[in-house]
């Protein structure tokens, strides 16, 4: 026979106002997760050799100064993000939270402008200024004149100054290599990222977790970050990548020499 006491509480109305409540805020929750939110999502992106081509062109055009053959791989990394108008939902956000390969901030930190147009505007901008910086950071190390050396970078329409460190590297080894004949590789895929200064100084980027995972990802084995970036950088580092922490081109330059030769090389 049926428990009457456990009927009697079935049909109350306390009872019936619980299960109602619980039914309007499962639908709440539900609805909510596809309410779009202002996160950005981003993921590990692409990375190029600064030494060789990016879409099927020459990332580094020199001229005013004889060039070296190359070996090895000296890649920028880059960040992938949803785009500064698109909205994230909750259940995205909670999805990318908790994957090793996303990571969710504020669209307005990711993105400071106010439109799509001016972010695009902004981080083109910022890769011509790096292009800039990286051409008299090398020609400066180098003791080149920049009026007699032209540099052209051609990166298509990849954004913002994180390519500035391995790109004046590129234009270091093109040019003069270690300095002894030997290439700044050893024949290893390098990758890196960090901004760069016309004196040379590496500063910090962002996103490195991320980048970390798309330099493995295209082979490298060595990766340079910015020195006040080491605690970012050990967050998820893949096991196949060695970290180097740099302040300087001159730095960066001396640490791949001493990766070759067996020396001392920083760790984060």
């Amino acid at each position: 026979m049926p428990d009457t006491k456990l009927t009697k509480a079935l049909k109350s109305p306390r009872t019936r106002a619980l299960a109602l409540c619980g039914v309007l805020i499962a639908a709440l929750f539900g609805v909510a997760a596809f309410v779009p939110l202002p996160y950005t999502v981003t993921w590990p992106g692409l990375t190029a050799d600064t030494l060789g081509s990016y879409r099927d062109r020459p990332v580094l055009t020199i001229s005013g100064a004889p060039l070296r053959s190359t070996t090895g791989e000296l890649r920028m990394v880059t960040i992938t993000a949803t785009n500064a108008d698109q909205r994230t939902s909750l259940w995205h956000s909670l999805q990318a939270w908790f994957d090793s390969k996303e990571a969710v901030q504020p669209t307005e930190v990711v993105y400071p402008q106010s439109s799509p147009a001016k972010a695009n505007e902004e981080t083109a901008e910022q890769m011509a200024q790096s292009q800039d910086s990286a051409t008299a950071a090398a020609l400066g190390y180098l003791h080149l004149s920049p009026d007699q050396v032209k540099v052209k970078v051609d990166l298509g329409d990849v954004g913002g100054p994180s390519a500035g460190q391995m790109l004046a590297l590129g234009i270091v080894d093109k040019l003069a290599g270690d300095g002894r004949g030997g290439d700044l590789t050893g024949g290893l895929t390098i990758a890196g990222t960090g901004t760069i200064d016309k004196d040379g100084t590496v500063g910090p980027v962002g996103g490195v977790p991320l980048k970390t995972q798309a330099a493995a990802r295209d082979g490298a084995t060595v990766f340079l970050v910015p020195k006040d970036e080491c605690t970012d950088a050990k967050v998820n580092t893949p096991k196949t990548l060695r970290l180097v922490p740099v302040g300087t081109l001159a730095e960066s330059v001396a640490a791949l020499d001493a990766l070759k030769s067996g020396g001392s090389v920083p760790s984060c």
